[in-house]
């Protein structure tokens, strides 16, 4: 391996990458530390903030389990698809699939697992010493599965397989390394650093532990091309407080001009370990103050859904107060993946075709409040009154997770799969049964919008790191949150009403500031637009936008309420499945200046927005559309499966603390 160390300390790899079909015999280009630059100008910027979309969960054949479902889509390939351009799908016997997005988005990020970077592609190459190991072969040949992996994955202690990586580990750290430059090399390519600002791409991987079956998975996204040499993976940091600490030693206080955040994705398969409230090996309040703001710091956003569920909150939550809401019946792929008895009890909760043996869970139904963003989020205001500090203040928003690189395609009517082989036909998509990896209890997935005054790497992290952004679970609806103790009644009517909000409240990912006036409640200016969609498919309309309070109730509980505050809530409007044909009214846009009823000014409290479209046919109705006599499978016509969705969109929150 021929490498250099630039001055911002970054390995530049001359490696050529193989093992995928992609790479090249030209070193990388020596990323720029850019922090002390003057900020870069756009041609097309705004001071009052635009809606950016993009994905920032976005796995390649780099990554273990998809290459072993067949996809050899490159990383570059990624970001040619996010951008635009045509690629192709397995199987690759015929010329592959040829695939081409909607609409290109404004942003990507290739975010490949860090955990066996470097064993996948010596296990791909025939080249390699390691490639007639047992591990490889075992690799190479479980369809997708490999128990190998599973079980270090879930190891409270995992290792590395010294008949692959060497006594030393050097040859799969060279081969890491390898893949990494790969990833520099596609992210570099493929940000648009001129003055149209069309396109920008992040460096990024994914630091992915299963920690005794708890999904703890992070997205670890850089601000610039100030990085680490190697990503850090679950086998170097044991647990996310290691990961953190990494972050911080090796770029955020590095002296580079690095910066860095993680996202955590898929709480609601994470057993309530996710949002954890516990502080192993920090002793005394000043300890895990200390652990509360490097977790606040190192994770400012989470990933609240992707093609593995909705991550927001569940009906009747056993220890949440407040009554039921509905809309959290929305996308519960934990309700399909985990295997329990008809009176609730916990059976271990295996996933079905992954693993042999059972590991241990937390909770009834392996749920618990902990493992949803709104609970984490009431939480965090407990936390905050005990410690003096609010580890789970945290902005949402939502990607994909695609593992067949298709950065940003969650269009449900073209739905093209996420796993490779796994969901290549529409008959698996449609599918209900478990031993198909990329069945029906999966979903296209969602995108992040990022509220920036301009279209760069900066502008984007910096709207990040403040969490003015939002999620949605596929469309590009828009959707604006400002609270404040000044808001003016008639904002919604005036022309200028963002600039006036701005002016005089905070944007979502705020607190507010201290009141104005002792008889006064917060006001939340809510408006949002509809995804204007396409020519060929036009976006959904909306059916109502909401704010969803939450707080500590005076037993010390969670307690929560949502307000319907614009639209229309009892709205007739659905969808014909037989032909997904949606009709009834809805809106364009909606707009609504609340003043919380419930405000205690002693009590702290969390509001964020969510804003519902009508319902519409979900992805596994329009496959079915298309499939007719012995092509159609009998889960197209088994009654009690979900046929329609009601896609949605959630702003960041805004926190009140008594002063």
């Amino acid at each position: 391996m021929a490498g250099q160390h630039s001055a911002i300390g970054i390995v530049i790899i001359t490696i050529v990458w193989t093992a995928c079909g992609g790479g090249s015999d030209q070193p990388l280009p020596t990323p720029l530390d850019q922090s002390s630059s003057p900020k870069r100008l756009c041609a097309d910027r705004t001071s009052l903030r635009r809606a950016f979309y993009g994905d920032l969960h976005v796995h390649t054949a780099l990554s273990a389990d998809a290459w072993a479902f067949g996809v050899r889509v490159t990383p570059d390939d990624a970001y040619r698809y996010a951008f635009g351009e045509r690629i192709e799908l397995p199987p690759y016997d015929d010329g592959g699939r040829p695939i081409r997005i909607d609409r290109p988005l404004d942003f990507a990020a290739v975010t490949d697992h860090a955990e066996f970077l470097g064993e996948g592609l010596l296990c791909g190459d025939p080249e390699s010493e390691a490639y007639i190991t047992r591990f490889c072969v075992a690799y190479r040949s479980s369809g997708g599965r490999n128990p190998h992996l599973i079980a270090r994955i879930m190891s409270p202690i995992p290792w590395r397989s010294i008949s692959v990586c060497g006594w030393s580990g050097e040859r799969c750290r060279a081969a890491a390394g390898a893949a990494w430059a790969e990833t520099i090399r596609a992210a570099e390519t493929w940000n648009d650093t001129s003055e149209r600002c069309e396109r920008t791409a992040f460096i990024a991987y994914e630091y992915s532990s299963h920690r005794l079956g708890s999904n703890l998975h992070r997205n670890v996204i850089f601000k610039g091309s100030a990085i680490p040499a190697l990503p850090t993976s679950y086998i170097e940091a044991r647990r996310e407080w290691q990961l953190w600490e990494a972050l911080r030693v090796q770029c955020r206080e590095a002296g580079t001009g690095c910066d860095v955040l993680a996202i955590p994705h898929n709480s609601n398969i994470s057993n309530g370990r996710m949002f954890a409230v516990d502080y192993p090996g920090a002793r005394g309040e000043g300890a895990q103050r200390d652990r509360a703001r490097l977790r606040a710091a190192s994770e400012p956003i989470v990933e609240i859904m992707q093609h593995k569920g909705d991550s927001e909150c569940r009906v009747d939550m056993p220890g949440v107060a407040g009554a039921p809401d509905e809309l959290c019946s929305f996308e519960k792929f934990e309700d399909f993946a985990f295997r329990t008895t008809g009176d609730g009890a916990d059976t271990g909760a295996c996933y079905d075709g992954c693993f042999a043996d059972c590991v241990p869970h937390l909770g009834p139904n392996c749920l618990s409040p902990m493992s949803y963003a709104r609970y984490a989020l009431i939480q965090g205001l407990v936390e905050e009154a005990r410690i003096g500090v609010n580890p789970f203040k945290f902005g949402l928003m939502a990607s994909t997770d695609t593992h067949n690189g298709l950065a940003g395609g969650v269009r449900e009517r073209d739905f093209a799969g996420h796993l490779g082989l796994g969901d290549d036909t529409p008959q698996e998509r449609v599918a209900w049964e478990k031993s198909i990896p990329g069945n029906a209890s999966n979903n296209p997935g969602g995108l992040i919008g990022v509220w920036a005054e301009q279209n760069t790497r900066a502008d984007l992290f910096d709207a990040m790191r403040r969490r003015e952004v939002f999620g949605t679970s596929g469309p590009r609806i828009g959707v604006r949150f400002f609270g404040g103790w000044e808001l003016a009644p008639d904002l919604c009517e005036r022309s200028g009403a963002v600039a006036a909000a701005y002016a005089t409240g905070v944007p979502m990912g705020s607190d507010l500031p201290a009141r104005s006036r002792n008889d006064r409640a917060p006001r939340f200016l809510l408006s949002a637009t509809r995804d204007p969609g396409t020519q060929d498919a036009p976006g959904g309309l909306l059916e109502r936008i909401q704010i969803v309070k939450g707080w500590v109730n005076d037993a010390g509980g969670l307690e929560q309420q949502v307000f319907d505050v614009g639209g229309d809530p009892q709205s007739a409007a659905s969808v014909d499945t037989a032909t997904c044909q949606p009709w009834g009214k809805g809106f364009d846009t909606l707009c609504a200046l609340w003043e919380d009823p419930k405000f205690d000014p002693e009590r702290r409290a969390v509001y964020y927005a969510r804003v519902v479209e009508n319902p519409s046919c979900r992805f596994d109705a329009w496959q079915c559309l298309s499939l007719e006599g012995d092509d159609r499978p009998a889960d197209c016509d088994a009654p009690g499966t979900p046929r329609t969705i009601q896609e949605r969109a959630w702003s960041s929150p805004i926190w009140y603390g008594p002063e």
